[in-house]
């Protein structure tokens, strides 16, 4: 029989140093790479807890503002029913006061005794204007003023030429303001000049025969 030639590889040793130098790498750079991956989940995390401390540093401020504007709208309101805290008792006193002005106003007579009394209801009617204006009452009772419809109801209206246009010519029922709000406006009669005359068309021509004059 004839021997066939067997051919046998041979495989190289590598020797065990080398192994371990492979290995140790493999396991240094599997440590590097974890650290990485846990550096970068940290990195992601420190983001979201920035991003989450920004949101509620936001959201304190706003609430902060929030409370501070909730703060002075309560002062104001609390301000404004301080100042407007008499409108109600001077509404119901303005029935009384309007009677008195009315029954003082057509009273005539030659009874001294009479007068008398009148003179005491008039004094009690003072009294009351002056409490009133010590609450910061004001009356609007002014004639020959020119007629705003915030301070005056146009109830009649006249046709006087020698009056401006639009002013005011009788005031027929008082009215009433407190600090800076009307708490009725007084009824009064308007006058509506026929020919237009202004209180500013008046002042003109006015100035100007002055220049006339100095000329």
């Amino acid at each position: 029989m004839e021997t066939e030639d067997i051919k046998v590889e041979k495989i190289e040793k590598v020797p065990k140093k080398d192994k371990q130098e492979k290995l140790k790498n493999k396991i240094k750079n599997d440590k590097k790479d974890k650290l990485k991956e846990e550096l970068e989940k940290l990195k992601n995390e420190n983001l979201d807890l920035k991003n989450k401390c920004s949101s509620l540093e936001d959201k304190i401020i706003r609430m902060s503002a929030d409370n501070v504007n909730y703060r002075k709208r309560k002062d104001e309101e609390v301000s404004k029913l301080l100042e407007y805290s008499n409108y109600d008792i001077v509404k119901d006193l303005m029935p009384i006061i309007d009677n008195l002005d009315l029954a003082l106003s057509k009273t005539k007579t030659d009874s001294e005794e009479v007068n008398k009394f009148l003179e005491g209801f008039k004094l009690i009617e003072k009294n009351f204007y002056d409490v009133m204006h010590k609450y910061g009452v004001e009356i609007i009772n002014q004639s020959n003023v020119e007629f705003d419809p915030s301070f005056h109801n146009a109830v009649m209206i006249e046709e006087i030429s020698d009056i401006y246009d639009n002013f005011v010519t009788e005031v027929m029922q008082n009215g009433y303001k407190l600090k800076n709000r009307v708490i009725r406006p007084a009824m009064v009669k308007v006058n509506q000049n026929p020919d237009k005359v202004y209180k500013e068309e008046v002042n003109e021509n006015l100035d100007e025969k002055k220049g006339d004059k100095n000329e």
